[in-house]
């Protein structure tokens, strides 16, 4: 079991908590990334997004609120990476970066408007779906790092390659049983740890 910490949002409010940030990054920076590319952007120009989204939120963390039944943190965080997909498209017609400070409040960001139409409403009816599945990839790799390399790989080709129980032991050249048995441990930690980081790190 995972001992019981403090919010990671809590956390992240002391900039010199390296151990915080990373967790941060290696949780939503896929997140942010995807956003970023659905918008039309580079990979090149996606990256800096990420760059400047963990930039912005490290400035803004401070003054924020957690007060989900105002705003959600992934509303806020959905805010920053829309505005720093907006920086992206200024600089790519010479306009420089949108002005400061950040939003560092619960409210939303006025509407961005330097992102095409099409893409900025890509990011927005994304943004719910994508986070689900972020946590939940999250969660898989996280769980990935503490069992073992045979157990985990009995689940990924079972559970997230889609094979059946017969093709995975003959493919792993296991019995039925350890196909089961392997399914059912990871998968129960997997949920747990979605679980653990919708309540501490979300």
């Amino acid at each position: 079991m995972i001992p019981t910490r403090r919010s990671l949002l809590s956390r992240l409010k002391h900039w010199d908590d390296q151990k915080s940030w990373q967790d941060f990054y290696d949780i939503y920076s896929r997140l942010i990334y995807g956003a970023a590319i659905k918008t039309g952007l580079t990979e090149a120009e996606a990256e800096d997004v990420v760059q400047n989204t963990v930039i912005a939120v490290a400035k803004a963390i401070g003054d924020f609120k957690y007060e989900p039944e105002k705003c959600a943190f992934k509303t806020w965080l959905h805010t920053i990476t829309k505005r720093q997909v907006a920086n992206q498209y200024r600089k790519r017609q010479g306009k420089g970066r949108l002005h400061e400070p950040l939003p560092s409040d619960n409210g939303d960001d006025d509407d961005v408007k330097d992102i095409p139409d099409p893409a900025s409403l890509a990011l927005d009816e994304t943004w719910e779906r994508d986070w689900e599945l972020n946590l939940m990839q999250a969660a898989t790799e996280r769980v990935k790092r503490r069992v073992s390399p045979a157990q985990f790989q009995i689940f990924e080709y079972h559970v997230l390659q889609d094979h059946t129980v017969g093709e995975t032991a003959r493919a792993l050249g296991i019995s039925s049983a350890r196909v089961y048995l392997a399914k059912h441990r990871v998968s129960a930690q997997v949920r747990n740890e979605v679980a653990y980081l919708r309540t501490k790190y979300v």
